[in-house]
């Protein structure tokens, strides 16, 4: 994440402040700026003349994005499709923090250049999200043709927790549900050109393979023997699909905390998009920095930060997934 500075005091701010705790202003996150600005009567000008306000959900789930219209919501929040009910106190309880999670993917995205498109720019291809509660109903967390489910029970931690253990997973995260999930879109809206897919299905397979069956073979057998040499984790070996998705997680869960590392002082180098290859990136620098980062979680008692190996394999994969999104540029 970007070390965000207060504009008016230069104190430190974080993304998901609305206040300066130093000097008092008010603030509003401004997409177009990639900027924590000061608010005045709840309004910014920025230099082109255009006033902008606060997100109107600001006090519902804490966004501080802006909007050009003040009756309207942000460009964040109008990706939300679908969201709990008013009378749902479990679901509105837990809101905030899927939608907290959802900001810090679309940043991410548009610090590496794609800024996801929602249904109102391209209703046949754009993304959506619906934020279900699983209180009042089944709730199955996936993606089909640009639309994005999310189990709000997620946002729990107790909950989280039972659900990684029974399904022995290493990582389970609501921001890392996002990730995984709009990987499949990302699969569904980047890769379509013939020469694209060729190459990804002979890294990940084909993605037509049909999926109740991967899905039935997958907790019926167990990951094959020797999994581990080949992919970055036992789920990602269910279904070329999972795959793409869970490299694309990784991807964005390595390109942002390297960022932040480098953000924060922790890194003395450029950009992610300084390096020639993502394969560089992950061996030179990634690596070192996830067994430290692993270390410093043991001394605190902690589990592993990171708790993968990423084999040569994935390697290939990351790389191929990171090459999307200079592309997608032109999709903007």
């Amino acid at each position: 994440m970007k070390a965000f500075r207060c504009r008016v005091c230069d104190a430190t701010l974080h993304v998901e402040n609305s206040l300066c705790l130093q000097c008092g202003s008010a603030l509003g996150y401004s997409r177009d700026e990639h900027a924590l600005v000061p608010l005045t009567d709840g309004r910014y000008h920025d230099a082109g003349g255009t006033v902008w306000s606060v997100c109107p959900q600001l006090d519902v789930v804490g966004c501080t994005w802006l909007t050009r219209d003040p009756d309207a919501l942000c460009d964040a929040c109008r990706l939300t499709r679908t969201r709990p009910a008013d009378d749902d106190e479990v679901g509105m309880a837990a809101w905030p923090a899927a939608e907290q999670a959802k900001r810090h993917l679309l940043l991410e995205l548009d610090s590496l250049g794609w800024r996801v498109p929602g249904l109102a720019e391209e209703p046949d291809s754009g993304l959506c999200f619906d934020l279900l509660s699983s209180t009042r109903t089944d709730v199955v967390i996936g993606h089909a043709d640009g639309v994005v489910t999310i189990d709000l029970a997620e946002t729990d931690d107790a909950h989280r927790e039972r659900v990684r253990a029974e399904l022995a997973e290493p990582y389970r995260t609501m921001l890392g549900h996002f990730r995984h999930e709009v990987g499949h879109y990302a699969q569904w809206r980047l890769v379509r050109d013939p020469a694209l897919q060729e190459r990804g299905r002979a890294l990940f397979g084909d993605e037509r393979e049909d999926y109740q069956a991967a899905l039935d073979r997958h907790y019926a057998d167990g990951p094959p023997a020797g999994w581990e040499e080949s992919h970055l984790s036992a789920y990602a070996t269910m279904h070329p699909a999972e795959d793409f998705a869970e490299t694309w997680a990784h991807y964005l869960h390595i390109a942002d905390t390297v960022e932040t590392a480098r953000e924060y002082g922790l890194l003395a180098i450029g950009g992610v998009a300084d390096f020639s290859s993502f394969r560089d990136l992950v061996t030179g620098v990634w690596m070192p920095l996830s067994v430290a980062l692993n270390q410093v979680n043991r001394s605190m008692g902690k589990d592993d930060l990171y708790p993968f190996v990423i084999p040569g394999p994935a390697l290939d994969k990351l790389d191929f997934v990171a090459d999307l999104l200079p592309g997608a540029r032109a999709l903007r």
